[in-house]
């Protein structure tokens, strides 16, 4: 049986905008019509959008909760030898639900940490089925790296100077046998077979240029070229990988571009530290890149050049990684911290709040897998989130635009069922036709 979601305004899209007193019909995961002038009349106001997308994220702990609180990414890695998950399917299921209660139809999942209580094969398996009992959708792609488990580079001459029982708990800790690219991309063939599906994406995750072999790389490439499965990796998130970079792989990003690595298929998380003419190959190439704000303050990682990435083409979407500002993955938080850092100088806009909004949808779907663009139109996925306008903007002194006021003052999120935390003007109903 169709429901119908009535509202005061429903946003479709950047080119179809908003529309007032509207009834939305849905069923079986679909929209099946949009009702203009049906709407209500007067009584509580509400507003209607695409669903948000967190992508780029790790379905693991709060890095409180282990204690990773304002270290630089390369001691916060190590850090999170303590929070591998005791319970994959716990982890998982407690960081997906947080990205659902905050209005997320899709996740992006690049698991980087495995527990080791179980077989990789059945871990994936956990994940899916804490997504689906969560009800998100989420692309998967299980990390892999095999260069500089402990340092970028060479790390004999710090562990040499180690007395004999740290340098055994540090290499039990972070030195594994690594996998050969044959065995990798089995692995990932064998996940895909396990889990894959509608609501499922399983993706190629190498962790990051830094710790991976260009034969890992170049495998995935052409993996990929053959496949059509989509990657998802770190790129330049911090100053020492751009030393390392610089030092050691200067043309990293053009023999990226050379070997068929970046393309439309490829999203790139972070690139903080990318350099103009790398974003103008990341750009040309059709590839995403996530940015992740709050995470990158968190992790004392900079400021990305979000605008100029835009300015020459970059496809940018939004991503939690797992390290909100109040670690509550408040993606709409995220996006307002986009907009107010990269929104533009003085009267020079990048974009407008609705075009930052849907380029953030769009991409995040493309960069998840999951289909259609995001806008609200009969045929596409049921994939909404209700925004209560009473508690948005309390004053009402006058009519204001609501995209550009959720953008500007949106908070918090009651999940699916009206489940309530915080200053709730959003409420998660309607994702993906539940």
């Amino acid at each position: 049986m169709a429901t119908e979601i009535a509202a005061t305004s429903l946003f479709r899209g950047p080119d179809l905008g908003v529309t007032d007193n509207v009834v939305l019909r849905h069923d079986k995961g679909t929209i099946t019509d949009i009702l203009e002038g049906a709407g209500p009349a007067g009584g509580p106001r509400s507003f209607v959008i695409p669903a948000f997308v967190n992508a780029h994220d790790h379905a693991r702990a709060t890095a409180s909760s282990f204690g990773a609180v304002g270290m630089p990414l390369e001691s916060w890695i190590l850090r999170t030898a303590l929070g591998t998950p005791f319970d994959p399917y716990l982890t998982a299921a407690s960081a997906l639900a947080r990205s659902a209660r905050a209005g997320c139809a899709a996740m992006m999942v690049h698991y980087t940490r495995p527990s080791g209580t179980m077989p990789l094969l059945d871990e994936a398996k956990a994940i899916a089925r804490a997504a689906s009992d969560v009800g998100i959708r989420v692309a998967f792609a299980l990390a892999v790296r095999d260069l500089n488990p402990i340092v970028y580079g060479d790390a004999e001459p710090i562990l040499s100077g180690l007395p004999s029982d740290d340098r055994k708990s540090i290499e039990d800790l972070f030195v594994r046998a690594p996998m050969s690219p044959k065995a990798y991309i089995e692995l990932t063939d064998a996940i895909a077979a396990a889990i894959s599906g509608p609501m499922v994406d399983v993706q190629l995750g190498p962790a990051g240029v830094q710790w991976c072999s260009k034969p890992l790389l170049e495998a995935m490439a052409e993996n990929s070229a053959q496949t059509g499965r989509r990657i998802h990796m770190h790129l330049l998130e911090t100053v020492y990988q751009r030393a390392w970079a610089d030092q050691n792989f200067p043309d990293m990003v053009r023999w990226l571009r050379d070997i068929g690595f970046l393309s439309e298929r490829l999203t790139l998380a972070h690139c903080i530290h990318a350099r103009p003419d790398e974003l103008e190959m990341i750009a040309a190439s059709g590839a995403r890149i996530v940015t992740n704000f709050s995470s990158n303050m968190h992790l004392r990682s900079g400021l990305a050049p979000i605008a100029a990435a835009h300015k020459c083409g970059c496809a940018i979407a939004v991503g939690v990684d797992g390290l909100a500002l109040d670690e509550d993955d408040d993606i709409l938080r995220e996006m307002r911290l986009v907009q107010m850092a990269h929104g533009g100088l003085g009267f020079r806009a990048t974009w407008t709040p609705a075009e930052l909004f849907a380029l953030a949808v769009r991409n995040g779907r493309r960069a998840t897998g999951a289909p259609g663009s995001g806008e609200l139109v009969a045929g596409n996925p049921a994939d909404f989130v209700v925004i209560d306008l009473d508690r948005l903007n309390r004053d009402q002194i006058m009519p204001v635009d609501p995209m550009a006021l959720s953008v500007r003052a949106g908070q918090c999120v009651a999940g699916e069922g009206g489940r309530r935390r915080r200053q709730d003007d959003r409420e998660g109903r309607g994702l993906h036709g539940r």
